[in-house]
């Protein structure tokens, strides 16, 4: 009988630390360390405990302070943890020195996400990116890890095997390689947006409008796709279950089409280089000409986890476009009055209830000025019925005293076709006759 081998889930212990003199942004506090542990279960690793340390400042050589990580050693000796996972971001040589003090391996949260974020990706431009924001984070951790070197050479003590003579030092080429490696991903990541720019533009020629779901991951967001799409985008309950963008087509009504785009989820401490490194796929919604804000309203932390996608939009330099703040999961919300607004519209990507409610707000920020007009050409202008083919919506075509075309119009083409329209167009000027 074949051995099983099964594969070893990592046995972790969060900790974290809250300080006045750390950020709102950077702290930990009992919703951050509850996200970190659902990261953990996402990355398929088991929480034994969370410890939260409060300290009047951050330590410099070991963050939480002696005490505490002996505190967390004797914790990881009697659990059989063989991780430790930091809610706040660590420097290189606080990473070194606990993981020499509590003899497991010790991570940040940002490691957990690139791990996350490892795992997930699917498509070629999304290992690019992961690959591109992995290197960027090793680059300081390498100098890091190399530090002590440095401070025993300016010490007068003796190099390292390896590291004296006319050769360049082992940092020194292991910082050569990792930046070449960084600058051949980026330029990867040039052609994946040179190609997008490409398609960008040939949208844009179309006059096919994109409409692009952000959101805090888990609020939704691939579960409405499916909804308003009937796609079968997976839709599971965890963290950046969504990490490579999916397009489809939704008929909003019968002039007007667009291009439905998901999106990867955002989150509190998203490391900035990991924002940097999937520009290439965020930068979409720079271009997007409607976004649709899902958020999750059976979240008691709705208002902050809005707040973090807020910061990331203007960071991404998409907030002038315009958008739809669409409160999800309203099937499951316990409260007396549902969020409401002229921006706002309370939904179930599950039940389907007010997905109608949607598609006219929708409707009425992306009204275009596309319209349904019957066109009566003379023979002779064969040609027009062939650009109606290629770029309009072409309903329906009758052979008589003249070629009878229904077809849905962009202002751009009713502007050229106004001659053969009937009944003939009024005299009230449209945007597209200024």
């Amino acid at each position: 009988m074949p051995e099983i081998i099964e594969e070893k889930i990592n046995r972790a212990v969060l900790v974290g630390l809250n300080s006045p003199r750390l950020s709102r942004d950077d702290n930990a506090t009992d919703s951050t360390m509850e996200e970190l542990a659902a990261l953990l279960d996402t990355a398929g690793g088991e929480c034994l405990g969370v410890i939260i340390q409060n300290k009047e400042s951050p330590d410099p050589g070991t963050f939480i302070g002696d005490g505490k990580v002996e505190e967390v050693k004797e914790f990881v000796a009697a659990s059989g943890a063989d991780l430790v996972i930091f809610d706040n971001d660590l420097s290189p040589s606080q990473v070194r020195v606990l993981t020499e003090r509590i003899g497991v391996q010790v991570m940040d949260r940002s490691a957990l996400i690139l791990d996350i974020f490892a795992q997930r990706a699917r498509t070629r431009e999304g290992r690019l990116q992961v690959e591109l924001a992995q290197y960027k984070y090793l680059l300081p951790r390498l100098t890091g890890m190399w530090k002590h070197l440095t401070r025993q050479n300016a010490a007068g003590g003796k190099s390292p095997i390896g590291t004296r003579g006319p050769g360049e030092t082992q940092l020194e080429s292991d910082r050569r390689h990792i930046r070449r490696k960084i600058q051949k991903l980026e330029d990867e990541l040039r052609e994946v947006r040179r190609v997008r720019a490409v398609q960008r533009e040939r949208r844009i020629k179309n006059e096919v409008p994109v409409v692009a779901l952000v959101g805090y991951t888990n609020a939704g967001k691939s579960s409405l796709l499916n909804a308003l799409t009937g796609a079968d985008i997976p839709a599971n309950d965890r963290l950046f279950d969504t990490l490579d963008t999916t397009t489809r087509t939704l008929e909003i009504s019968d002039t007007c089409t667009v291009l439905l785009s998901d999106t990867v989820g955002f989150i509190r401490k998203l490391p900035h280089h990991l924002v940097e490194a999937f520009k290439a796929t965020l930068e979409e919604l720079q271009f997007a000409d409607l976004l649709l804000h899902v958020i999750d309203v059976t979240n008691p932390e709705w208002r902050e986890q809005a707040e973090v996608v807020d910061g990331l939009i203007r960071e991404l330099g998409a907030e002038q476009t315009p958008r739809l703040e669409v409160f999800n999961k309203m099937d499951l919300y316990m409260g007396d009055i549902l969020p409401h607004g002229e921006n706002i519209v309370s939904v179930s990507a599950l039940s389907g209830e007010g997905l109608d409610k949607l598609l006219e707000k929708i409707a009425g920020k992306l009204d275009t000025g596309v319209r349904r007009v019957e066109l009566r050409l003379p023979y002779d202008k064969g040609g027009v019925l062939d650009t109606l083919y290629r770029e309009a919506k072409v309903e329906s075509v009758e052979y008589e005293d003249t070629i009878r075309v229904v077809a849905v119009l962009t202002p751009r083409l009713l502007g050229q076709c106004k001659d053969y329209v009937y009944p003939p167009l009024s005299d009230h000027q449209e945007d597209w006759e200024r």
